[in-house]
């Protein structure tokens, strides 16, 4: 079974295939038309707005605060109990190092 999907699809083989496509499409966008320049770096609300961008002609959820919890294959996303506090979190964490960085985004 697929996540629901603006797409119309039912299937969890054929979804992901066409999420990459258009998501990886998008991504050039952001890209090329400098989108990115316009965010402020490491911030809850850049990562919103990039899900957002990437993901909005495949879900209705793209780039809103999750209230479900969720998986993807055999990749369960972070559970929603403790979701908002990690996303507090992001904001003050540090990014002046490569170490720092590797740590906040991963």
């Amino acid at each position: 079974m697929a996540l629901d999907n603006k797409l119309g699809f039912t299937s969890s083989a054929d979804l992901p295939r066409e999420e990459e496509r258009i998501s990886k499409k998008k991504a050039v966008e952001l890209f090329e038309n400098g989108v990115l320049d316009s965010l402020p770096a490491g911030k809850f609300s850049t990562l919103r707005a990039i899900h957002k961008f990437l993901f909005e002609d495949i879900y209705d959820f793209a780039g809103k605060l999750r209230t479900v919890n969720m998986a993807k294959g055999n990749f369960r996303f972070a559970p929603l109990m403790y979701l908002q506090a990690a996303l507090e979190n992001i904001n003050k964490m540090l990014q002046s190092t490569f170490d720092e960085i590797v740590e906040k985004y991963v």
